[in-house]
């Protein structure tokens, strides 16, 4: 199998990044991580693209043109597929038209209620009886593009925003892999 190159955004602990490199492992996977990208010098998933030796870039997203500076690095490593995976830069519109190809992100709810940030307090706050996460495409608007795949799951009485990230995250682990292998399946 020829697999298409990936690059994958974080901004922290790199937990789906981790998921995704173990996955991307399979012979059958179609992604190999070619590239990781943080906007953030501190966080913790660039350990694990050290650990398992992909080349990895750290923005500064104050500089003008940081944009170009990640294009470059895109297009010199031939990326087919970005993977936002609690990447918390918002991505312009000029980097969606400049980089034509794919963008998808991962959210933890079930869009498209609960867009942007504080998902989990949000979910309490509205008394939602189920939830779990999204994978989507990105497109000019906040958590909108068109939806891949979906998880869910009942939210318990005893459940508060902790116990719902966890188990959120559980099914991001099974749902980012699920919704590449779908989005490859259809080339």
């Amino acid at each position: 199998m020829v697999k298409k190159n990936a690059c994958i955004f974080i901004s922290g602990k790199g937990s789906n990044l981790k998921n995704l490199i173990l996955k991307s492992r399979d012979y059958n996977f179609p992604i190999k991580i070619k590239l990781v990208i943080s906007n953030n010098k501190n966080a913790y998933g660039i350990f694990h693209a050290k650990k398992n030796s992909i080349p990895y870039l750290i923005v500064n997203t104050k500089l003008r043109n940081f944009e170009y500076l990640i294009l470059k690095s895109l297009k010199k490593n031939k990326i087919n597929l970005i993977c936002l995976a609690g990447y918390m830069k918002i991505i312009s519109k000029n980097f969606l038209s400049k980089f034509n190809k794919k963008i998808i992100n991962i959210h933890p709810s079930l869009l498209p209620k609960f867009k942007g940030l504080n998902t989990y307090s949000k979910i309490l706050k509205n008394n939602e009886i189920k939830t779990g996460c999204t994978v989507h495409y990105v497109n000019e608007k906040i958590d909108n593009g068109k939806i891949i795949i979906q998880k869910n799951f009942f939210i318990d009485s005893s459940d508060n925003e902790n116990t719902i990230k966890l188990k959120t995250q559980r099914l991001e682990y099974k749902a980012f892999p699920e919704a590449i292998i779908k989005i490859y399946r259809n080339f």
